[in-house]
Formats: C-alpha cells, structure tokens, sequence
C-alpha cells in the first residue's frame, strides 16, 4: 500500500491500515522512544502513547513534507509529555554521583562507535540526556527547547554543556575517546 493510501485508510479509521503504519514505523520511531526513556518499559509506554496520537491527528497532516518526519515530531513531544507528565524532571542528581556512574562493559567488542555513543548518552541524568537529544539529534534551538521542557533558554544550554561534558567523561572512561589527543567530534555520532 502507498504512503498517501496508507495515510488516507488510517483517517477513515481502517484498523489493517492502522496496523500497516504500526509495523513499518514502530522500530524507528521506538528508537527515538528508546532514547529518552529510562527503561524499555517506559519507550514502549511512549511508543503505544505517540501511536494513539498520531492515530487520532492523522488527519491534520497535510502532505507537505515528509510523513516520517510529521511522526517523528509527534513522538519527540510524546515522550517530553511523558517525562514530565510523570515527573521524570524531578529527580535530582549529584554532581558527585553523575561522575562516579557505574559504566556496563560492552557485550560485543565489534559495535559501531555510534551505537556505543547511545548507550553511553543512555547513562545520563534524564534531564541532560533530553536536551542531548533534543537539541543535538533532533535540531530543536535552545529557545524551542526551553519552551518544550518549561524551562529558560539559559536553563537549556547549561544542561546541554554539563550534559556534553559527563557523556565525554563517561566516553572517556569508557575509552572510546582519549582525554589527551583532539579527538572527532563525537557529538555527530548521536545522530547516526
């Protein structure tokens, strides 16, 4: 089925459809669940969350632009409504704890520096991690950010540099980067 006939049979409500989009969709947008939530269990709770409402706001998108894209907007402010729906903001972090987290060996020596990236980015405090997220991966501005997440422009760099700063360290301890050589810019690799 086409994308614009896929699209059409889910505003007239057609359940094969509605399941059609599901499967060709729900891996990459449970990626970007995956990445702001602190569990499977939350990324699957904002997945089925991000489903409904683009199940129920289908019909505003206007076949401009890309679908995939309109999704993936839905689902970032899903999982943002999520997290501060459920007060995942809240939890206060030292900064003493933050440097002294407790780094998972890799399973496979083999895996992509990018995917390492992930899941060293998965180690963060929540509210780091979803500006990382918000403003190096998905291109929000700080000023768009703050609005998001309710908090001030300055609120939203400062969690971005101090969140930059522990994922270096994190990838620093890690050894994936050395703290002594110019390395790459690793920041690139979160949007792989």
């Amino acid at each position: 089925m086409s994308e614009t006939a896929l699209i059409e049979n889910c505003i007239n409500n057609s359940a094969v459809a509605q399941r059609e989009l599901y499967n060709r969709y729900s891996g990459i947008l449970f990626g970007i669940c995956y990445r702001y939530a602190s569990c499977r269990q939350d990324a699957e709770d904002m997945l089925q969350e991000g489903f409904i409402k683009i199940f129920s706001k289908i019909s505003s998108f206007e076949n401009k632009g890309n679908f995939e894209g309109w999704m993936k907007r839905v689902i970032v402010h899903t999982c943002i409504n999520y997290l501060k729906k459920n007060k995942k903001f809240e939890d206060q972090v030292s900064l003493d704890s933050i440097f002294n987290l407790e780094v998972r060996e890799e399973s496979i020596a083999s895996k992509l520096l990018g995917k390492q990236v992930m899941e060293c980015l998965r180690l963060l405090p929540i509210g780091y991690r979803t500006v990382i997220n918000l403003y190096a991966i998905e291109g929000y501005s700080h000023s768009e950010i703050g609005e998001m997440l309710e908090i001030g422009e300055s609120t939203s760099r400062s969690q971005y540099i101090r969140g930059k700063h522990v994922l270096e360290s994190i990838l620093i301890k890690k050894r994936l980067i050395k703290p002594d050589v110019d390395r790459v810019e690793w920041l690139a690799y979160l949007s792989n």
